[in-house]
């Protein structure tokens, strides 16, 4: 037995394998409603063999989100959509999660293939918000900072959604505290600059995470794991750095966090991001050995003998693969015939099998 197809067991859920699929916004959503599109997007990934599969990143309020197309999990009528997702995939063997997300001062964007840039109220745009009134870039609209009404009221909308989230079945809940978005905007000293209980010391930055985790976890049946997703480095002098990821991770056990999902970077528009296969999985190691939580590794990891490695070497305890499973979405079934495991197809594609 390898280790990228050893089960994976935490709380109540077990995987049955150590390949899950990162979120990845797709962009075609209508008022925060999953489509035909998700169902059938979603659904390859669990068909083609992935222990989980995680959901883009759902916003937990209209103005959380990075796009007006994005996918939303604010209100309780996305619920029944979102039933239907999790349903067929658990019919695959694959526990379905769901990455709850607030964009903060990176929302009120064009889609990707509509240009990506910032809307203006004429064009469906919205005010943003973020710890303080810096934005993203200097020709972006600045963002107006969250006061302490504002920041409860963030704390609630991911109560919300996590309540929501359990109700639409599924198993797993992440939250989104990476790429540039809300919650990684308090924890990094290059886009907080507040004075009062929630900026200036590491302890005050990282509060507002450890308060919405605290309220995630009280909504989530014991059973169900709850994962965050960092940027383990700023990649910038004077920001977020892989010590404080592993201060962090040391809070976030304590705190019932169950593992730790590291990516890096997007909360600096320039930043000199040195690209390469596998080139963040220093930093899941390093959590992983350093405080005993579990880790998932990501970026560039296209290969499954690359995965294999990376978890026979105890750099992580499961593998997240992207834009790897758009090219295949049946990355594990193939990874599999690769690595000589006997695994089972799903009885409509088993003649294919051989």
């Amino acid at each position: 037995m390898t280790h990228l197809f050893q089960p994976f067991t935490q709380r109540g859920i077990t995987l049955k394998n150590r390949i899950a699929i990162s979120p990845m916004c797709q962009y075609s959503s209508h008022d925060g409603f999953s489509t035909d599109w998700h169902l059938v997007h979603l659904g390859s990934r669990a068909v083609g063999g992935a222990g989980l599969v995680l959901l883009e990143a759902a916003a937990v309020s209209p103005e959380g989100r990075i796009t007006p197309d994005d996918l939303g999990i604010w209100q309780d009528e996305h619920v029944a959509g979102l039933r239907r997702i999790t349903d067929f995939m658990r019919g695959q063997g694959c526990v379905a999660g769901i990455q709850l997300a607030h964009a903060g001062r990176k929302a009120s964007h064009a889609s990707t293939w509509k240009g990506s840039q910032a809307l203006t109220p004429a064009a469906g745009g919205w005010l943003t918000v973020a710890p303080s009134a810096l934005p993203f870039t200097p020709d972006e609209p600045t963002p107006q900072a969250l006061d302490e009404a504002g920041i409860r009221q963030v704390i609630e909308d991911f109560r919300q959604a996590t309540r929501r989230s359990v109700a639409a079945g599924f198993e797993v809940i992440e939250l989104h505290a990476a790429h540039g978005y809300l919650l990684h905007e308090f924890m990094s000293p290059l886009s907080n600059e507040r004075t009062d209980q929630y900026g200036g010391s590491f302890e005050n930055r990282v509060r507002l995470l450890l308060e919405v985790v605290a309220a995630t976890r009280a909504e989530m049946p014991e059973q169900l794991p709850l994962w965050v997703r960092i940027s383990a480095t700023d990649w910038t002098e004077g920001g977020w750095t892989g010590d404080d990821s592993v201060r962090l991770a040391a809070l976030l056990k304590a705190a019932g966090v169950d593992l730790l999902d590291c990516s890096t970077g997007g909360n600096v528009a320039k930043a000199d991001i040195p690209v390469a296969p596998g080139y963040q999985v220093r930093f899941a190691e390093q959590v992983r050995r350093e405080t005993g939580l579990p880790t998932g590794a990501v970026g560039l990891i296209t290969e499954a003998q690359q995965a294999e490695d990376i978890l026979a070497a105890g750099q992580a305890d499961v593998v997240l693969l992207a834009r790897e499973s758009l090219r295949d979405p049946y990355f594990a079934l193939h990874a599999a015939q690769e690595l000589g495991v006997e695994m089972e197809w799903p009885k409509q594609y088993a003649r294919a099998k051989r």
